[in-house]
């Protein structure tokens, strides 16, 4: 029997059951960079997400140092005059509980940080924030072949689960982040993508900073009931 035929064990279930529920969106890092040997480890875990036909569309691009620094500060540059182009649309509306699950986050998140209602400074303010990359020492942008169409994109949204989770049995922050891949466009131009490749999402990562408030709150998920029909 190999390793990779190894039989689960309550204590995998245990431990992957704490990595889900312990996982959260952070919004706030400390500058320290991620030494290079523990991202490789992030990535190395996230590669062996699975995928159609074992195609592995996704290619990433991770920042370090001043390479985080021009992006950012190009970036926020950017947004300021151009018009949103992302590859993949964006949901036409959201109604009904999809609609009620974004209000309670978004009320939770701008709580945290004294963003009241009708605050519309601060409500921006806090918008930026996504382009600032919350102060993140790094950011890896997902990409897709553009060939594979929306399968491509499905499975590079399991990767970048992945992604997170291994992150989080790291010990290291991350934000998932669809409002990147907005402008999809300087991202190509930016880290000169090969030709055919579609921008998925961009996750920021490192160090959280546990005393910033915005760090403090925790989204909820839906019961099973609401989710799952038998039959």
């Amino acid at each position: 029997m190999t390793g990779h035929d190894q039989p689960a064990t309550p204590s995998d279930y245990t431990a992957l059951a704490r990595i889900l529920d312990n996982r959260w969106t952070c919004r706030q890092f400390r500058p320290d960079p991620v030494p290079r040997a523990t991202i490789e480890q992030l990535l190395r875990l996230a590669q062996r997400s699975p995928s159609w036909c074992n195609t592995q569309p996704w290619q990433v691009v991770v920042t370090e140092g001043e390479s985080t620094d021009r992006f950012r500060k190009e970036l926020l540059e950017h947004i300021r005059t151009a018009g949103a182009e992302p590859d993949f649309e964006f949901p036409a509306q959201y109604t009904g509980v999809y609609r009620d699950r974004r209000k309670a986050c978004g009320l939770q998140l701008y709580e945290s940080v004294g963003v009241v209602k009708g605050d519309q400074a601060g409500t921006m303010r806090q918008m930026v924030r996504n382009f600032e990359l919350f102060d993140a020492p790094h950011v890896a942008i997902i990409t897709t072949a553009d060939d594979l169409g929306v399968y491509g994109a499905v499975d590079c949204g399991l990767y970048l689960g992945n992604f997170l989770l291994a992150a989080q049995a790291l010990g290291l922050g991350a934000a998932p982040q669809a409002a990147l891949a907005t402008y999809a466009p300087f991202l190509r131009d930016h880290f000169d993508l090969p030709a055919g490749r579609k921008v998925v999402a961009g996750i920021s990562f490192g160090y959280p900073d546990p005393e910033h408030p915005v760090n403090g709150f925790r989204t909820a998920r839906a019961e099973l009931a609401e989710v799952v029909t038998w039959r």
